[in-house]
């Protein structure tokens, strides 16, 4: 894994935009993986200011996010299919046919998971996925014990998970208990991952996948098997990393 160490949270999103701008520049019709969170929110700024001062097009790219809540419409604020509109597709060139997000409030979501995956496989996989890190070690919403063979999949959300995200609603009992997620295995496909992480709470996390050992109880520890893995890190998050 190649690590990048930054100062803060700022130099962390920009620095994820340089590297993404010039890889869109250079491949227009990539398929970039696409996180939610508050961690990428400052990077899809930075995509959304390049594109609005120097043009970079995103008329051929296909977007595939990570995850989505069960029960929650594409127009409910608190879907992941609003975010990704309301920080990022809304305001660049993207056709929105081309932006993919798994549908939360459908009817059958074993079906819509088993869509998505050949959704996935039948545009050759994802280029480059960005991820960020849960306090316990989730990626997309793989919770601990998750398979590492896992493909896109219905995942019961921990505890420690809806509370990280309740921020973000009214009221704890309004965070989902589901979602749907891209799996281990899916995400592992990807030919390229850039993993981004910032501030105290995550040091912990980060220090766990650069020092412990590859297991399911720890799911972001796959990735130290992962050929091609970049790693976007502040001096807060770092805090704890020996050496």
């Amino acid at each position: 894994m190649n690590i990048i160490k930054v100062k803060n949270y700022d130099e962390m999103s920009r620095k994820a935009a340089e590297m993404i701008i010039e890889k869109v520049r250079r491949t227009p019709s990539i398929n970039l993986g696409l996180a939610t969170g508050g961690t990428p929110v400052g990077l899809y700024g930075q995509l959304v200011q390049d594109h609005q001062k120097n043009g970079t097009s995103y008329k051929k790219v296909q977007t595939f996010n990570l995850d989505e809540y069960i029960g929650l419409s594409y127009d409910n604020p608190n879907s992941y299919r609003y975010f990704m509109n309301e920080q990022l597709f809304n305001f660049i060139d993207i056709c929105p046919g081309n932006t993919h997000v798994p549908l939360g409030n459908t009817k059958d979501p074993q079906q819509e998971c088993a869509d998505y995956e050949a959704l996935l496989k039948k545009h050759g996989g994802v280029d480059l996925q960005i991820l960020g890190i849960g306090s316990n070690g989730h990626i997309g919403f793989n919770e601990p014990g998750t398979s590492f063979q896992s493909e896109t999949h219905i995942i019961e959300l921990t505890e420690s998970t809806r509370e990280a995200n309740a921020r973000f609603f009214n009221s704890m009992d309004e965070v989902p208990t589901h979602a749907i997620t891209m799996g281990i295995a899916s995400i592992m496909r990807s030919k390229e991952i850039l993993l981004l992480i910032s501030g105290e709470k995550k040091s912990d996390a980060l220090t766990q996948l650069l020092q412990g050992e590859v297991n399911e109880n720890f799911p972001a520890s796959i990735l130290k098997t992962h050929p091609c893995v970049t790693i976007i890190a502040d001096e807060a998050a770092l805090g704890k990393v020996a050496g």
